[in-house]
């Protein structure tokens, strides 16, 4: 029986892949013991015990984006989290990462304990700690094409789908119309009414909020549907005629089949399950961090099922001008979803195996 920890914690970015990779390391190998690495902050708190699987706690390395006196305390910081991390890893045997503060003790306490180390990057522009990492492992795996760095010749595995994702895209498959109408209607809509679904990312987001709220009107004028997604933390607005908030979408397969038009971040988990069973995105990206959200999305603008637009320029008079001409967009978009990251999760499995070999 081997042992294998899963280090992704933080935002549901990183740890709905590492699950979808410890669901399907469960089927080839059920009797290993899985362990997710994370931190009492992050959302691996609720999702990995939910999931049934074991979860170990490490001390978060806070980094602040700006310089401030607290980068004197990430030395003292980073050698705790490591001493933590090396407890459960000096006797697994293999550890899997997925980026996120989690990822850069694990990774350097695996390297110590001489415990082989697989890296899976979700973004097209890798994080600081799995460019870390990269230099402590050979065995790298992306869902991006990437073009410098370590990541460069990495295998291109895709993105691991979550368990639901996957079922509809599957399920959807002998007819991709009848499937986006009748999850319209599992979700409260009428089934010929155009559907917008908006999301700002797991906590939702106040910016894109803001925006939506002032909308309401433009949209109730058209006589359109609103799914808004608003974040669990955030103030729930009135339903008012086709407008329907909610604090989170549990759905969120039936939200990705149902809607004409998604308004949301491009993330990379958002990015790839749109990819499997949307139909035409407006992606305001996400303008801090180090662009990624812009580079994730570029693929779905070449394909013509996607559209960015920056914060800055995301308005209620953008949409009252454009709502229109975005869901005549989507008519034309194809119909069907995209299965390119259906087996990311198995190819990921397989390079584990491989990293493991002696």
């Amino acid at each position: 029986m081997a042992t294998v920890v899963l280090a992704g914690g933080g935002t549901a970015g990183h740890v709905e892949p590492a699950l979808a990779v410890a669901r399907q390391w469960k089927i080839s190998h059920p009797h290993d013991r899985l362990v997710f690495l994370g931190t009492s902050t992050g959302l691996e708190n609720t999702l990995v015990p939910a999931a049934n699987f074991e979860l170990q706690l490490i001390p978060r390395v806070r980094i602040s984006r700006k310089p401030s006196a607290s980068w004197l305390n990430i030395p003292f910081d980073l050698i705790s989290s490591i001493h933590q991390s090396k407890k459960v890893i000096k006797n697994a045997d293999v550890v899997i990462g997925f980026g996120g503060y989690v990822s850069a003790p694990a990774y350097i306490a695996a390297k110590i304990s001489g415990v082989p180390i697989v890296i899976h990057e979700a973004n097209a522009k890798p994080g600081w700690a799995n460019r870390l990492g990269s230099a402590l492992t050979e065995h790298l795996a992306v869902a991006h094409s990437v073009e410098s760095g370590k990541f460069e010749n990495a295998l291109l595995a895709g993105l691991p789908l979550r368990s639901d994702v996957a079922k509809a895209f599957s399920d959807s498959q002998s007819d991709w119309a009848v499937s986006r109408r009748t999850a319209k209607v599992r979700l409260g809509f009428a089934a010929d009414t155009p559907l917008i679904f908006v999301m700002g990312g797991s906590q939702g987001s106040v910016a894109i909020n803001k925006v939506i709220e002032s909308a309401i009107e433009t949209f109730n004028k058209l006589g359109l549907s609103v799914l808004h997604s608003v974040g669990k933390l955030n103030a729930l607005p009135k339903t008012t005629g086709g407008y329907k908030p909610v604090a989170y979408v549990d759905a969120m397969a039936d939200a990705y089949l149902a809607a004409d038009l998604i308004i949301g971040r491009s993330g990379a988990v958002t990015c790839s399950e749109f990819r499997a069973l949307g139909r035409y995105a407006l992606f305001v990206p996400l303008p801090i961090g180090n662009g990624e959200q812009f580079v994730n999305a570029a693929s779905l603008v070449a394909d013509n099922r996607a559209q960015i637009i920056t914060q800055k320029d995301f308005t209620a008079d953008f949409l009252k001008d454009q709502i229109t001409s975005l869901l005549a967009k989507s008519v034309i978009a194809p119909i069907q979803g995209n299965g390119a990251d259906l087996h990311a999760a198995e190819k990921i499995v397989a390079l584990t195996e491989f990293a493991m070999k002696p």
